[in-house]
């Protein structure tokens, strides 16, 4: 089984740029502090590379 990522949205995006804005909303996110469980893949560390400021990321067995 591959790994999983739990991934916070814990800081607003209010001032970043609407790419950032985009990158959360694409992650499944909708409301802060919502959490969401998504599998290990290298496009999904990039979106979280790209927005690593506004998330906390946990990872899973």
């Amino acid at each position: 089984m591959a790994k999983q990522l739990k991934i916070t949205w814990t800081k607003s995006f209010i001032g970043y740029p609407s790419t950032q804005r985009a990158t959360i909303k694409s992650l499944g996110l909708r409301k802060l502090n919502q959490t969401v469980i998504r599998e290990d893949s290298a496009q999904l560390r990039g979106q979280i590379n790209k927005v690593n400021h506004l998330l906390t990321v946990e990872e899973m067995d």
